[in-house]
This record gives C-alpha cells, sequence and structure tokens, in this order.
C-alpha cells in the first residue's frame, strides 16, 4: 500500500523576465499543475526546460510534487500511480542534457520499516538522476496530512552542481525558525555543516490572506541565519478547494529580494545567482510569529481588538489578494473538471450577488446562467435588484416563481402538518424547492451548481441542507459576512456592477413575513469577530469573554458552531482562503459534547 501528501495546478501561458546578476544561471518554473495529469504535467516541464535552455540557463527549478500535482493524497496509496510517477521522471531526463533539471516527485523507499515513499526532490542532469533530497519536516496539520503518507527524511547531504554545493530543500523544511519550533530538528542546521552555498527550496505553499509575509519573513530568516542565497519555487493554481498563490522568489545572501514572480498566474524567470556564503549581514531577521502581524494587539481590549480583526478581516490589501484566490479557484475548479458552465440562485441579497460577479469574472458572463425563484415572501424589489445585476453583468438569467410549487407542498403535507403553527418547517420547504430546481437544470443542460453559503451562516447553522446549501462548489464559504459586504465594494472599485441597494438593505432570507438576519443572529459585526476568535484563533470562551464580549452572546455562538458540525460534514468543497477554512483542514466531531 502507498500514501500521499499535498500541492500543484494547472495552465498553458508562461510569462518571461530576466534578472541579471553574476554568477549560475537558474531558471524558476512557476507553473500550475493538475492532480494525476501525467501528460499534462510533464509536457508543461519539458516545455519550461526548453525555455529555460534558450534563456542560457544551467539549472530549472520547479515546484514540489510538480510531476504528479500537489496534494495527491490517497491517489498514493496506488501502485499505478507511482509507477507513471517514475515513468514522467524517465521521459523528462532525456530533456536534461545540459542543463540541470529540479523536479518534485515520490521516491520508493527501499528500507523498511517506514512508510512506503519519500516526497522528494530529484536533480536530473544528461540524463541521469544527479541527486535526490527527501523531505525531512512532514506537515500534519490544517489541511496537510503528509505523515499518512510519506516517510521523514533519514540521511541530509548537499548536492554538486556545475562546481558548486546545493542544499536542496522541500517546502516545511525552511518553516521550523522561531520561538516555538513544531520539529526537533531542522534540515539545514545538518546541511550548512557540509559548506553549501547556494539553498534551494521546492514548495507547494497554500495561500491565506496574509500568508505571503509570513512566507517571505521565513524565507528571509532562513537566509540571514545560515548568510546564504535562497532559490525558492512555490506552486500556483487551484486543487479542489486549495489555492496556491506562487510568488516565488531569489534572496540574495543579504536577505534582499532579488527576484519575486507573480502571484495567482504563471510566471517564469532567469536569475543569475552568486553562490557562496555572505558577510554578516546587518539586516537582522523579523520574528516569525505564531499569529499574522495584523493580529497583534488583538488582546488589548473589545475595542483595540475588534479594529484589528476587523482590519485584519476587511482591509484593502487582503480582499484584493481573496479577489483574485476566488477567481482562480472557481477556474481552476471548472477547467480541471473539465465543465464550463455554472448555475446559482440569484435572490437579491449580498452573497448571490458577490457570488454571481466572481462567476462571471472567472468564467466569462455568457456561461454563468443565473436563476430568479421568488416565493410569496420574496419583495419586489429582491427580483428588480437581481434582474440589475444580471443586467449589468450580461449574464443570462431567468425567473421561475416557486408559489405553486410552496402551495403544493403545504397542501400535501396539511394532513399531516395538522394546522401546527407556522415554522422552519415551512421556511426550508421553500429553499429545498429552490434546490431542486436548480439541481435539475444543472442535470439537464451539465451546470455546475455553485454555492452562495457564506462562512457566519455555515458557522452558526443558518442555511437549509438540501437546500441552499446545495451546491458543487462553495464560492463565499470561508468569507465571514462582513468580508462578503467589503468584497462587493471591491468589485465596484471601478464602477456600480453589484447594484447599491443590495449592499445597503438588511440583509435577509426572506423565508417568512419581513424577516431579517438579525432576528436569528447577532450584529454581523460583533459575530464575525467571536467566530473568528474561535474558529482561526482557536480561543476558548473564556479567552473571548476576557476581550470585553458579552458573556452570554459568547456561550450562544460557541454552541451555534459546535452544534451545527453536522450540517458542514454534508457540505460541498469551499475554496480555502483563511488560516483555518471549514472543510478538511477543520476537523471536528458531530457528536462532541464540548460547548454544545
Amino acid at each position: 500500500m502507498f500514501k500521499p501528501r499535498l500541492k500543484p495546478t494547472f495552465y498553458s501561458h508562461i510569462f518571461f523576465s530576466r534578472f541579471n546578476f553574476a554568477g549560475m544561471k537558474i531558471a524558476l518554473a512557476q507553473q500550475n499543475y493538475h492532480i494525476g495529469n501525467f501528460g499534462g504535467n510533464t509536457q508543461k516541464i519539458i516545455s519550461a526546460i526548453e525555455q529555460a535552455k534558450k534563456s542560457g540557463a544551467e539549472l530549472v527549478v520547479f515546484s514540489e510534487l510538480s510531476v504528479c500535482g500537489y496534494p495527491p493524497r490517497d491517489f498514493l496509496e496506488f501502485e499505478d500511480f507511482i509507477g507513471q510517477c517514475q515513468s514522467a521522471i524517465e521521459r523528462i531526463k532525456p530533456y536534461s542534457q545540459d542543463i540541470g533539471v529540479i523536479i518534485g516527485a515520490p521516491q520508493k523507499n527501499s528500507v523498511l520499516p517506514g512508510k512506503n515513499l519519500f516526497n522528494a526532490a530529484w536533480l536530473l542532469y544528461n540524463g541521469q538522476v544527479l541527486g535526490v533530497s527527501q523531505k525531512t519536516l512532514l506537515p500534519t496539520y490544517d489541511v496537510f496530512d503528509e505523515y499518512r503518507h510519506f516517510e521523514p527524511a533519514r540521511s541530509w547531504n548537499i548536492i554538486p552542481f556545475k562546481g558548486h554545493r546545493i542544499a536542496l530543500t522541500i517546502c516545511e523544511d525552511i518553516w521550523n525558525l522561531g520561538d516555538d519550533p513544531q520539529y526537533p530538528v531542522c534540515p539545514m542546521d545538518i546541511l550548512v555543516k557540509q559548506a553549501p552555498d547556494l539553498m534551494i527550496n521546492i514548495s507547494a505553499s497554500p495561500f491565506d490572506y496574509g500568508h505571503d509575509k509570513d512566507r517571505k519573513k521565513a524565507i528571509r530568516a532562513n537566509v540571514l541565519k545560515y548568510g546564504l542565497p535562497l532559490v525558492y519555487c512555490n506552486a500556483v493554481g487551484s486543487q479542489t478547494e486549495i489555492v496556491f498563490d506562487g510568488g516565488s522568489m531569489v534572496y540574495n545572501g543579504n536577505g534582499d529580494v532579488m527576484r519575486e514572480l507573480a502571484y495567482f498566474e504563471e510566471d517564469f524567470c532567469v536569475a543569475d545567482i552568486t553562490p557562496g556564503k555572505t558577510a554578516a549581514s546587518q539586516n537582522k531577521a523579523e520574528p516569525l510569529p505564531g499569529t499574522s502581524v495584523s493580529d497583534e494587539g488583538i488582546r488589548e481590549t473589545q475595542e483595540a481588538g475588534a479594529f484589528n480583526i476587523m482590519a485584519h478581516l476587511t482591509g484593502r490589501n487582503n480582499i484584493r489578494q481573496i479577489h483574485r484566490a476566488l477567481k482562480l479557484g472557481i477556474k481552476d475548479y471548472f477547467a480541471k473538471m473539465g465543465f464550463s458552465k455554472a448555475i446559482l440562485g440569484s435572490s437579491g441579497g449580498i452573497d448571490s450577488a458577490v457570488a454571481l460577479s466572481l462567476a462571471c469574472e472567472a468564467l466569462g458572463a455568457q456561461n454563468v446562467r443565473a436563476v430568479l425563484m421568488p416565493s410569496p415572501f420574496s419583495t419586489g424589489h429582491s427580483v428588480d435588484d437581481a434582474v440589475q445585476l444580471s443586467e449589468n453583468l450580461g449574464n443570462p438569467f431567468d425567473i421561475l416563481s416557486i408559489n405553486e410549487l410552496y402551495d403544493r407542498f403545504l397542501s400535501t403535507l396539511a394532513p399531516l402538518f395538522k394546522g401546527l403553527p407556522f415554522s422552519v418547517a415551512e421556511e426550508n420547504i421553500q429553499s429545498r424547492t429552490r434546490g431542486n430546481l436548480l439541481m435539475a437544470l444543472a442535470n439537464k443542460f451539465g451546470y455546475i451548481l455553485l454555492n452562495t453559503s457564506n462562512k457566519s451562516e455555515l458557522a452558526t447553522g443558518y442555511g437549509t441542507l438540501y437546500g441552499d446549501m446545495a451546491g458543487g462548489l462553495s464560492v463565499l464559504g470561508d468569507l465571514y459576512k462582513t468580508q462578503i459586504y467589503a468584497l462587493a465594494g471591491y468589485i465596484n472599485r471601478e464602477k456600480e456592477i453589484i447594484p447599491a441597494h443590495i449592499i445597503t438593505k438588511p440583509p435577509s432570507a426572506e423565508l417568512r413575513p419581513d424577516q431579517k438576519d438579525s432576528d436569528s443572529l447577532p450584529d454581523y459585526n460583533i459575530l464575525d469577530q467571536i467566530l473568528y476568535l474561535y474558529i482561526e484563533k482557536r480561543n476558548g470562551p473564556e479567552e473571548i469573554k476576557a476581550l470585553g464580549y458579552e458573556p452570554s452572546l459568547v456561550n450562544r455562538v460557541l454552541k451555534m458552531v459546535n452544534v451545527n458540525e453536522y450540517k458542514r460534514n454534508q457540505f460541498c468543497p469551499i475554496i480555502r482562503v483563511s488560516a483555518k477554512a471549514f472543510g478538511v483542514g477543520r476537523r471536528m466531531p458531530i457528536v462532541g459534547k464540548y460547548l454544545g
């Protein structure tokens, strides 16, 4: 049996740029791979090798597990999958004539006991394997589950190449610095004793808003600690729920960024590197935070904490990055699944408006169908707002009233409901009727249904299973409601796309007369802060109350989160943009009693 780990992406266009320094010419190929698409991935790698040769590069570097795509997960348990990884390496070897090629691929472990595979970086040269480095630090947290499939490295050696001595590491191997390291060893502490003159790290580091700052700090901390230049090649693209943002970098030995590749798109560069030890730098490494810099001071007072949390959640730069990440997540999900058209329910509310706008940007407005499904409780302005939105975007839309279907459900159930008062049962019938219609259209015409639930709703259970929680992909499930409003403002940054009334009116599910979200939930500005402290920061109830939040409200909110785990467990994949998203990165028991 074999077992896996996590990362890559897929595209065809490559941008070229050149940085002149002096020394060995090293190319970085930041590419978007497709998990298990060995033919497509291999051809992309070969094309970049040929481009690197034409550019005069002596070495070309690709990202972690580039051959098979990251994360392959339990595909690694199949002998055939591992065999195709090896066949791809054999196909790439002949193209390494006169150029070094560093690729990522699984390596079989021939020494037992231990796991059957290593996560490895392979250096090919002149048709041969010149050296292999195995990953030492195997993350098993959040979306990562590497130790499930891989054995940690047991030996560490530099790889000689063209008179240089390369310390070759993989992703997490350079993240074990700071005051609270997760692992008992740093591979570079061992490799530096062998007098390397260059560090190369191949990576598949996922995106979350703010993570690019922590990533740069980690890379720079390595450069300043070991006094060596560092070439860092990261993955780009989206793999189901995980987005990789690229941003590959070249640092000189003084800790200066000499080259930084594009974010959220493929890129390519050739940099002239001067390997070797650097004289003691006057620069000092910034501390590697356990929390992001934007969270500093979160515990001072409720007022200060509120300011910092909301600034972190809705800050312009974070929203700009989230916008790009969500578009890439939608685009890659459809392209890699072989779909081109989407459908969603357009209610005239903020969530469906933002989801529709993003889908139109990612897929083209002509490929996104909006369905307006007014019920007896829908307001006229909601239909008008949804129509105006689609007219602004230029996407096709339909209006299907559910009044008759709703009445038929009620009349069919009347003998069993026995005149009991109106309740959530009647509300959910409307939501599930809409879900049924959307899925019927998706099945008939080959659409993927995009879900429009947000993180605040998913956290508190404010949604209907098999109704508004239906879908093949969740666009907004990792964004709090306050972030949805900030994203709407960003979408409207140049002109009004989302009608102003959608943004300014009080949010409502419109499932009963005069319903407002505030009837069931606390004000989103407060709710989202408590949710962030509990979900992202993993603060307990007493810690949150100590910040000044009303104790009974904290108890109520945390209970809502925990008792609704069963709903989230049945939810579709969510595009991950935060440091702690619902889904594979947050594993909670459904029947737990804690705070329930």
